[in-house]
């Protein structure tokens, strides 16, 4: 069983700066056809300062961390038996290239169902940009099995 001492585990912050060809190969990738997400002046003729961050991308540089999955052996979430159990986004402003973002992440909860064989453990993310104005947050479900 995960330790409930945990709820309150801050993750190390990282910094990652997000760069513009990455994000035309996300939007290329999830093959999103609107200009603003691959073309500079679409994206400046739109009212963006450059390229806007695609919604998802945000856990794709998260992911970019040194070591993504450091705070699971902090916490004792063997990585063999985890599963995404889902994540939501919540926007208050856009990044785009050039920006460089801070990702802080603390774990809020910690929980079991079916006497233990299923442990749920729940994550903050918060996403500053580089005048510390918050741009977005995501909370992640990480569900452990157990025999």
């Amino acid at each position: 069983m995960i330790d409930r001492k945990f709820i309150g585990y801050r993750s190390p912050s990282f910094d990652a700066e997000v760069e513009k060809g990455r994000l035309r190969l996300f939007a290329k990738a999830i093959g999103e056809p609107d200009p603003i997400y691959s073309d500079e002046r679409a994206a400046q003729a739109a009212g963006y300062r450059s390229i806007p961050v695609p919604p998802t991308f945000l856990f794709c540089l998260e992911m970019e961390q040194p070591d993504p999955y450091r705070w699971f052996r902090d916490i004792g979430i063997p990585l063999p038996y985890a599963l995404h159990g889902g994540q939501s986004f919540r926007y208050q402003a856009t990044a785009c290239a050039g920006d460089v973002l801070t990702f802080d992440a603390e774990v809020v909860d910690i929980y079991d169902k079916k006497n233990g064989a299923l442990e749920f453990v729940v994550q903050e993310v918060y996403i500053r940009d580089q005048r510390t104005s918050p741009i977005a947050g995501f909370t992640r479900t990480i569900v452990v099995r157990n025999d």
